[in-house]
């Protein structure tokens, strides 16, 4: 019973709690009605996600449809070349090579910000620095010993970890970049919370009309429990 208990509490803990200690998650900052944000996050994932990352609950015609834009923008900016509008989002990469050159099959990222959370992702994104004792020469503050390379690294830099000795061991207290990237730390933010953002929207591509329509909901049950309660008083008003 007692190691039951111990699983169960756990399980409670929740994920920022595995990052590398003296590095907090950082805040997301997303915004599902922006549909330029989500369909910049949505070009930037095809760009340099999607070649080892399916999201195969999600077609280039939902896009289209949830982002209000043309079907022909979202083929020529989003899709990659030769794709077509009814196609979904999966990644060309053959399973058999994945797991022969990571070690493993990537995963399918479609509920990957409902299992994670957003601010575990925004800080799992911006994350990785140079370790040289990994095959890959990277590692990752918040997944440690990720067996992926940095997919930014380009827009991002490379990073090096500030290693302090706390209560008598090393743990990372920081990131500085090294080597910039193509991108300022500002735009490479926005890239990285336009990203996310179309991971959050892939989750449950409806939830902006679940929660709009949320409220009318929750109106309707509270008019109806009026209406409920006054007919009870005019029903009982005579028994004593």
């Amino acid at each position: 019973m007692k190691k039951l208990l111990q699983i169960c509490l756990l399980l409670l803990v929740p994920l920022g709690a595995f990052a590398s200690a003296g590095i907090e998650l950082e805040d997301a900052d997303i915004d599902l009605t922006d549909h330029q944000s989500l369909e910049n996050g949505a070009h930037l994932y095809v760009q340099y996600c999607l070649g080892c990352h399916s999201t195969k609950y999600i077609r280039y015609l939902n896009l289209a449809d949830d982002f209000n834009i043309d079907q022909q923008e979202i083929l020529k900016k989003v899709a990659p070349e030769g794709a077509g509008i009814y196609d979904k989002m999966l990644t060309a990469m053959n399973g058999h090579d994945a797991k022969k050159w990571f070690g493993t099959t990537p995963p399918d990222l479609s509920l990957i910000a409902r299992s994670r959370g957003e601010d575990w992702l925004v800080s799992y994104l911006k994350g990785f620095y140079q370790d040289t004792s990994k095959q890959r020469g990277v590692n990752n503050t918040v997944f440690p010993d990720v067996a992926m390379p940095n997919p930014l690294w380009q827009l991002q830099g490379v990073q090096k970890a500030i290693i302090k000795t706390i209560d008598g061991r090393e743990v990372i207290t920081g990131l500085v970049i090294t080597e910039p990237g193509t991108m300022t730390a500002k735009q490479f933010d926005k890239a990285v919370n336009d990203i996310v953002a179309f991971l959050v929207y892939a989750g449950e591509p409806a939830q902006v009309q679940r929660r709009s329509m949320g409220k009318y909901v929750l109106l309707f049950i509270l008019m109806f429990g009026v209406i409920a309660y006054l007919l009870k008083k005019e029903y009982w008003k005579d028994v004593h």
